[in-house]
C-alpha cells in the first residue's frame, strides 16, 4: 500500500468511527475531552524513546497520529479544515521556515537557523517587533520546560549570564533566601523563594544545554526503579517497608544504585 493510501485508510477509519453507525465513545469526543489523552500519548512516546524500542516507538507514534486525525476529523465535521489542510499547512510552514534549504538564505550553523526560525515565526503570526519575544512560548508547557524555553529565548538577544559561575552565585543567593523564608515560616514567601530557586536551576540546565524537564523525568524514573528494587528485596526478606529500618532501606538503595549502568546519566535534549 502506498503512503497516501495508508493515510487515506486512517482518515476513512476516523470517518467511520465518528459516523452514524460508528463508535458511541468516539462520537462523543470533543477537542476538550481529547486534550488529556493527547498529552498522555506524547509522554508515552517519550517512554518508548527511553526504552529504545523501535516497535514500541512505532506503536506510540501511531497512537499520536490517530489523535491528530481524530482532531482533524472533528474540525472537518465543524466545517473548518480536514487532515489534508493540516498536511498542506505543515508543508508550507516547513518550506517557508527553511529558506536556507528551499530558498536563497544562508545559514551555516544551528544557531543561525534558530535565529532565522524565530524571526520567520514572528512574521508568520503577524507580530510586530513591539510584541514580547516571550509571547509564543506555550502557557501549558510543563513548568520546568517553560522556564528553560523562556530563558533560552531571552539569551538569544543577549540577556544572559556571562558564565556559569555567575549563575551558581545566583543559585546560592536564591538558596539562602529560601532558607531564610523557611526560618521565618512565611508560607507565601517560602513558595515564592522555592519557585525562584527552581527557576534558577532550570536556567542552569539551559546554560549547559540539558533540558531540565527531561532530566527530572529521568531522575523520577531512577527513583521508581530503585524504590521498586528495594520493595522486591524486602519482600524476599519477608519484610514490609514499614518494618524495615531507614538504615536497611538506605543499604538496599545503594545496592540498587550500584546495579545501574554507568552510562545512565541524563543527556541533553535539544529544543527548537
Amino acid at each position: 500500500m502506498k503512503r497516501d493510501g495508508e493515510f487515506q485508510a486512517l482518515a476513512q477509519v476516523m470517518d467511520r468511527l465518528r459516523g452514524k453507525d460508528g463508535c458511541p465513545w468516539d462520537k462523543k469526543q470533543t477537542f476538550e475531552s481529547l486534550k488529556t489523552f493527547l498529552i498522555e500519548e506524547v509522554y508515552e512516546i517519550l517512554e518508548a524513546i527511553d526504552e529504545g524500542s523501535p516497535e514500541g516507538l512505532k506503536e506510540e507514534l501511531g497512537d499520536l497520529l490517530m489523535h491528530i486525525f481524530f482532531l482533524a476529523q472533528i474540525s472537518k465535521e465543524r466545517g473548518n479544515f480536514d487532515i489534508n489542510d493540516v498536511a498542506r499547512s505543515a508543508v508550507t510552514k516547513m518550506v517557508n521556515r527553511h529558506p536556507h534549504v528551499f530558498g536563497g538564505t544562508r545559514a551555516s550553523t544551528p544557531e543561525e537557523v534558530e535565529v532565522n526560525w524565530s524571526e520567520l515565526k514572528r512574521r508568520e503570526k503577524g507580530k510586530s517587533k513591539a510584541i514580547s519575544l516571550l509571547n509564543d512560548i506555550p502557557l501549558h508547557l510543563p513548568a520546568l520546560l517553560r522556564a528553560y524555553r523562556l530563558t533560552q529565548r531571552a539569551s538569544r538577544v543577549g540577556f544572559d549570564w556571562e558564565c556559569i559561575a555567575d549563575l551558581f552565585e545566583k543559585i546560592e543567593e536564591e538558596l539562602k533566601e529560601f532558607k531564610e523564608a523557611l526560618r521565618e515560616g512565611d508560607k507565601k514567601r517560602i513558595g515564592a523563594e522555592y519557585g525562584d530557586l527552581l527557576f534558577a536551576l532550570a536556567n542552569v540546565g539551559r546554560f549547559i544545554k540539558i533540558n531540565p524537564e527531561e532530566a527530572v523525568r529521568k531522575a523520577i524514573s531512577k527513583f521508581i526503579t530503585r524504590f521498586q528494587y528495594m520493595e522486591r528485596v524486602l519482600a524476599k526478606r519477608k519484610k514490609s517497608l514499614k518494618e524495615a529500618s531507614l538504615r536497611e532501606m538506605d543499604q538496599i538503595w545503594e545496592e540498587a544504585k550500584a546495579l545501574e549502568p554507568l552510562n545512565s546519566h541524563n543527556k541533553a535534549t535539544p529544543q527548537r
